[in-house]
C-alpha cells in the first residue's frame, strides 16, 4: 500500500503541476488577450481622433471658401437737361408785357417775374398764402379783380403768350 500511496502522491503532484502549467498558460493567454484588446482600443481611439481631426479640417476649408459679395457701383447722376420747349422765347401780350416786360422770354422766366412782381407789391393773401389779390395791372392779365389761386394763375397767364 505504501507504493500505491507514493504513486498516487506522484500522480497527484504531477496533476497539480500540470494544472498549474495549464493555469499559467490560461493566465498568460488572458494577459495576451487583454493586451490585444487594449491595443485594439488604443488603435480605435487613434482612429477616432484622426477622424475628428479630419472633420475639423473640412469645416475650416468650408469657412475659408466664403466669397465676398461684389459692391454695386452707383451711377453718377448727370445734370438734368431742361426741355427745349420751355426754354423757347415766347411773344407776350400787351397786358402781360406791362407786368413782366415787353421782350420775348421763355415760360419759366415769365413765371419767375410774375412771382417777383406779386411779392414786391405784396399781392399774396396774408391768411391763405396760395391766393393772390390782383392789382389793376394783374387784373387785366387774369381777366377779373377777384382773388385767384396760384394754380389758376398759370392757366390764365398762358392765354397771353404765343
Amino acid at each position: 500500500m505504501a507504493v500505491k500511496k507514493k504513486t498516487a502522491k506522484k500522480k497527484a503532484a504531477k496533476k497539480k503541476v500540470a494544472k498549474k502549467k495549464v493555469a499559467k498558460k490560461k493566465v498568460a493567454k488572458k494577459k495576451v488577450a487583454k493586451k490585444k484588446v487594449a491595443k485594439k482600443k488604443v488603435a480605435k481611439k487613434k482612429v477616432a481622433k484622426k477622424k475628428v481631426a479630419k472633420k475639423k479640417v473640412a469645416k475650416k476649408k468650408v469657412a475659408k471658401k466664403k466669397v465676398a459679395k461684389k459692391k454695386k457701383v452707383a451711377k453718377k447722376k448727370s445734370k438734368r437737361k431742361p426741355n427745349p420747349a420751355f426754354m423757347r422765347p415766347m411773344t407776350l401780350s400787351d397786358a402781360l408785357g406791362a407786368v413782366v416786360g415787353s421782350k420775348p422770354i421763355p415760360r419759366t422766366e415769365v413765371t419767375k417775374k410774375l412771382w417777383l412782381y406779386i411779392k414786391k407789391h405784396k399781392l399774396q393773401d396774408s391768411v391763405n398764402r396760395r391766393n393772390i389779390n390782383p392789382d389793376e395791372k394783374l387784373a387785366k392779365v387774369f381777366g377779373s379783380k377777384r382773388t385767384i389761386n396760384m394754380f389758376q394763375m398759370t392757366k390764365l397767364v398762358s392765354k397771353h403768350m404765343k
